[in-house]
């Protein structure tokens, strides 16, 4: 197989799934009551976490499932409903107040951001298929460009603190609130994919 257009395709793939344009107002609002210093550490705990998620469900994904006997479908409705009670809490302005006991940067950059919103059923099962009928070179080919598609996740989420002091406080709650219900979208149709792919 073609080298480059194994990369290329490979990372466009997860470039669409990831979707960082996507993602940024609802980092924003996850992120809200963090500093500036917290938003950038919790931007690449996210990367990191989803890089090492999806790395792992590519290397052992099939043998993990087949032993927790898991289909996809169920990692499909598991992940939606979690991403639905994370869009309930940015609907309710549960994101809005600084709690400095929870450890937040920590929380928020492992769930939802790290895991299921970038490391989630499409980027698990698109890198699990990536690396199925690959071999020797072409691994390392389909890991660099899972690093390149996680670097610029990371360098979306990095700057989002620019975009925030554009939007202000006002701007902020706005785009929260719609980042709270293009999620609860994202959750519902994650689902309701689980369920269709039960039922057929």
């Amino acid at each position: 197989m073609d080298h480059g257009y194994l990369f290329l395709s490979t990372f466009v793939t997860l470039w669409v799934i990831l979707d960082p344009p996507g993602l940024l107002p609802v980092f924003i609002g996850l992120t809200k009551s963090m500093t500036a210093l917290q938003r950038r550490q919790a931007a690449l705990r996210a990367s990191l976490v989803a890089l090492g998620v999806i790395a792992l469900f590519a290397v052992f994904g099939q043998v993990i499932l087949k032993y927790l006997q898991i289909s996809v479908e169920a990692l499909q409705v598991s992940g939606g409903l979690l991403l639905l009670i994370v869009a309930l809490q940015l609907l309710m302005g549960e994101h809005d107040e600084v709690d400095e006991s929870k450890s937040r940067p920590v929380n928020v950059a492992i769930v939802p951001l790290g895991t299921p919103l970038l490391a989630g059923p499409g980027a698990i099962v698109a890198m699990m298929v990536a690396v199925q009928d690959v071999r020797g070179v072409d691994y390392a080919v389909v890991a660099a460009s899972l690093i390149c598609a996680m670097a610029a996740v990371f360098l979306f989420l990095r700057f989002a603190t620019g975009i925030r002091r554009v939007l202000k406080e006002a701007g902020t709650i706005l785009l929260t609130r719609i980042a709270g219900l293009l999620l609860a979208a994202i959750a519902v149709q994650m689902m309701a994919d689980g369920v269709r792919g039960f039922i057929v």
